[in-house]
């Protein structure tokens, strides 16, 4: 159901089949929604978005924006959202700009209330940003990562996946796969156990990444030094070499140990 008489949707949007765009809500040219999704009232969708199927987009957000940038130039860009994605009131999604031509976000997240997602962000999967969460620019969330209400993601930082966030927080460094994260300045809490169990993670998998981050964050050693006894004494498997890869491709640096 479109109600053109209250939205205005351009001509050239592509609307899939049984799409609810509610009344007073903004479509713009070069804008595509999938089949399915549902569009609040009072939304605004700008040039280049790319909304998959079965998403709800509440009241008040807006998808696409120019990109706050100064160096942004009117390239053509996008903004890409996978389908079962919910974003609720109040969000600010802005579109990519010549860094990587899009900002996207993966399949069946949930985006609460008054959430900014700034400029080449890339969202995996599965992700949660609980209200008020403020990303910067060029950030990276891998799947199933949940971020704690008001914290703050400053630009170029990597979140791992299935990482937990505790509310509030400052993160300006990387956060290495499968760990809490809380305190100030970010600290390393533990692994995310409870969110590793449900996902169906057995419990060697679940004491293995234990004992990596035991040598990582406990040892004593520097990160170099670390990385090597993990890959010497630890079999490897798709969770050893995710850790290890992403700790020595980071370009931020991760975040410290408690103590540290």
């Amino acid at each position: 159901m479109i109600n053109k008489n209250m939205s205005f949707i351009h001509p050239e949007a592509k609307i899939g089949k049984d799409v609810t765009i509610e009344p007073f809500s903004y479509i713009d040219k070069n804008v595509e929604i999938g089949d399915g999704t549902w569009i609040g009232p009072n939304v605004t969708i700008n040039d280049g978005a790319r909304i998959g199927k079965n998403c709800k987009i509440f009241s008040g957000s807006t998808i696409s924006a120019i990109p706050q940038d100064l160096k942004f130039e009117g390239e053509s860009t996008t903004t890409e959202i996978g389908d079962g994605t919910v974003i609720r009131e109040y969000v600010n999604i802005s579109r990519g700009t010549v860094d990587k031509k899009t900002t996207k976000i993966g399949s069946n997240c949930l985006v609460m209330a008054y959430v900014h997602i700034a400029h080449d962000c890339i969202i995996g999967n599965h992700c949660i940003l609980v209200n008020s969460v403020q990303v910067g620019g060029h950030v990276s969330i891998d799947d199933w990562a949940i971020i704690g209400g008001a914290s703050a993601i400053h630009q170029f930082v990597k979140i791992g996946s299935h990482v937990m966030i505790s509310g509030g927080s400052l993160v300006r460094k990387d956060v290495p796969p499968f760990v809490k994260a809380a305190r100030e300045p970010l600290t390393y809490c533990g692994i995310n156990s409870v969110g590793l169990r449900r996902r169906g993670f057995t419990n060697e998998r679940i004491n293995d990444i234990q004992e990596i981050y035991r040598n990582l964050y406990l040892s004593g050693l520097n990160n170099a030094k670390a990385l090597e006894k993990i890959e010497t004494l630890i079999t490897s498997s798709e969770e050893r070499d995710t850790i290890t890869s992403f700790v020595r491709n980071s370009e931020r640096g991760i975040m410290k140990g408690y103590g540290n």
